[in-house]
């Protein structure tokens, strides 16, 4: 197949040149040339039938005419991946996962590739970063034997193409999008134009055929997505894979997803015959303590659909002139704010403490719930007092010392009922207006201002 010449386009003024240089010709800004494939001649489009056959095109329809059909799931087997997908694969969907190298990328999709391929889908497994033995040996490792799953060790994208609209598989699996390269373009794999260019024509693919794609993204540094930002705009699905490799649990989570929640997570245990689901999440994130200990306080966030119980701990130590205010799994600015309603509105100074504060099981907490209880973690660990045995605690604390409702708190107080639990301290426009078996052995104490909560602890003993 004869090779298109590239054409390098400036990104801030959309100037082209014939070669890469370090100033655009036409605006002079600098770096700001990127490659990609020069427009061939009339019928030989790239983005044509040499490569992906588009979809034809719809005629112009207002909404109320056209059919909105649900989309096809095909679940994998595997629970938790399936939550935080929405309920299985979809068709013509292209999901990217991304995580941290050895984090378990390949082994989950390697089994629910198998999984799928034993329900009757047909499958294809396209590996740029392992030869085929590597593939076979990981499956035996995990128990997957005599498993049919098709294999093909390759990085060029044109003949990907080609198998994937010869054997028309359901899921296609591409790992990495990193090491594919077309023939298009005379940049490296990896490149910012060869991932955009590639994951473009997989899209593309996709949404012709109904094959499910799914794309194995490497990570910065930083933790985000190596490549362009357009990579996860293409895409119909992006999921972080997280968590500690040194530690046995692995958490996924969706960060977009057009068919389903953002923010779902999926719980997993790494084990020998690889990722198993976590059926109850919350005891990862609870310490197990014999007693209740000082600084320990319970909270109930909201992982997408599911409400989650996580053990805030928190530690106050005497400072020297400049005490530090460290967090891990919550925002340090707002643990700074929060010492500061603290101080203002409830009297509990910290000013000369070293205060540090923690989320139990390397959970990341974002929203603003987590308040209440890391105020009174604090004060707990201050006070050298524990909180009563059972005690949870959720809430948004304001600047003025109000105690703000969370979302969905009957959701999260009924998950803490069912966990066994028996003293809440809520934010009152969250507490139940009817007695509800639901709640059944939950002692409920709604409050409006932060006073009211260490007044109510402190009363507790």
């Amino acid at each position: 197949m004869a090779k298109d010449k590239s054409i390098f386009t400036c990104t801030e003024c959309g100037g082209t040149s014939a070669r890469w240089m370090g100033k655009c010709p036409h605006c002079e800004a600098w770096n700001s040339l990127i490659e990609g494939a020069a427009e061939p001649a009339a019928g030989k489009n790239r983005f044509g039938s040499a490569h992906a056959s588009l979809a034809p095109t719809s005629p112009v329809l207002p909404l109320s005419e056209i059919e909105a059909a649900d989309f096809e799931r095909h679940p994998t087997g595997i629970d938790e991946l399936d939550r935080v997908l929405g309920g299985g694969m979809v068709e013509g969907g292209v999901v990217l996962i991304g995580g941290d190298p050895g984090i378990g990328k390949s082994t989950l999709l390697l089994q629910a590739v198998d999984a799928l391929q034993r329900s009757g889908m047909q499958t294809l497994y396209v590996t740029g970063e392992e030869s085929g033995a590597q593939v076979a040996l990981r499956s035996r490792r995990l128990g997957l034997m005599a498993s049919q799953v098709s294999v093909l060790p390759e990085i060029q994208l044109e003949k990907i193409l080609h198998t994937l609209q010869a054997r028309q598989p359901g899921i296609a699996i591409i790992d990495s999008i990193q090491t594919v390269y077309s023939d298009q373009l005379t940049s490296a794999p990896g490149s910012v134009a060869q991932v955009r260019e590639c994951a473009a024509h997989l899209t593309r693919t996709a949404k012709a055929t109904g094959t499910t794609i799914v794309l194995v993204g490497h990570v910065t540094k930083e933790g985000a997505l190596a490549g362009p930002r357009v990579l996860e705009h293409m895409v119909d699905t992006v999921l972080y894979f997280e968590g500690d490799t040194h530690s046995n649990f692995r958490l996924i989570r969706a960060i977009k997803n057009r068919f389903g929640a953002v923010n779902e997570i999926g719980v997993f245990a790494m084990t020998e015959k690889g990722l198993k689901g976590v059926s109850n999440p919350s005891a990862i994130f609870l310490s197990q303590h014999s007693e209740p200990v000082p600084g320990s306080c319970v909270m109930v966030t909201l992982e997408g659909t599911r409400p989650l119980l996580v053990e805030i701990q928190a530690l106050v130590d005497s400072g020297g002139p400049s005490p530090r205010r460290l967090s891990v799994g919550l925002d340090r600015d707002r643990l700074a704010m929060l010492l500061a309603v603290l101080h203002r509105h409830a009297g509990v100074a910290c000013m000369d403490q070293d205060v540090f504060v923690n989320a139990v099981g390397g959970v990341r907490i974002s929203e603003p719930a987590a308040d209440l209880a890391v105020m009174l973690a604090i004060t707990s660990s201050l006070r050298g007092k524990a909180l009563p045995k059972g005690f949870i605690a959720f809430g948004e604390v304001g600047l003025a010392g109000e105690v703000r409702p969370a979302p969905r708190g009957q959701d999260r107080l009924k998950e803490a009922a069912k966990l066994g639990f028996q003293v809440a301290i809520v934010p009152k426009a969250n507490a139940p207006k009817k007695n509800d078996k639901a709640f059944e052995g939950l002692t409920i104490h709604p409050v409006e201002r932060i006073e009211e909560a260490m007044n109510l602890v402190r009363s507790m003993g």
